[in-house]
């Protein structure tokens, strides 16, 4: 058995896409999640070739140096978080990294730091605004329902931080409607 870290899976297509390319190359699939895929098989030199070639141009890359697979996962974890999981979530997030994947925090902290030259915290905010700004242009909640389920102390909270990252108010952001939604691996 192989296990893969592929750099850029951030959402259910991506599962989709990268698990289509690995059918087309033949290669059996034990299982797939973002950023990790497991092979029934050992990969070959040959076959890692390939597989880089179809996936390259669509934007994923597969990741072999241990920490860059650590940074992957950080991504990843915190993408499900936000995006994926309902918000009843009231643990630190510090907690959820160190345990899921047994690091000390500090340890993920720095690295994540020195790596991607932010903070795990600012990427962690920065994917929660981008989930904010979906919900505000799906126009189905109240900007204090939005708060609630994202976890955020109060309304006010929630707008002082959109504003420090986007610019704009929240109802400034909606009134505009203009698609001001960033992909999630370009956060």
């Amino acid at each position: 058995m192989t296990t893969l870290f592929i750099k850029n899976m951030v959402c259910n297509r991506c599962i989709m896409v990268v698990q289509n390319e690995l059918e087309k190359l033949e290669l059996t699939l034990k299982s797939i999640k973002l950023g990790e895929v497991k092979l029934e098989n050992d990969l070959t030199s040959s076959d890692k070739t390939r597989l880089e070639k179809v996936l390259i141009p669509l934007g994923f890359e597969v990741i072999d140096d241990k920490k860059s697979r650590i940074i992957e996962k950080i991504k990843n974890i915190i993408i499900d978080l936000v995006h994926y999981q309902d918000s009843d979530n009231k643990n630190n997030l510090s907690d959820v990294l160190s345990s899921q994947l047994h690091h000390d925090y500090n340890y993920l902290s720095n690295l994540f730091s020195e790596v991607e030259g932010t903070t795990i915290e600012k990427y962690f905010i920065a994917q929660k605004i981008e989930k904010v700004k979906e919900l505000l242009v799906y126009d189905e909640l109240s900007l204090s329902e939005i708060a609630f389920r994202m976890n955020y102390s109060s309304v006010a909270y929630l707008s002082n931080q959109f504003k420090k990252v986007t610019g704009l108010s929240p109802s400034h952001f909606k009134q505009i409607k203009e698609d001001k939604r960033k992909p999630l691996d370009n956060l």
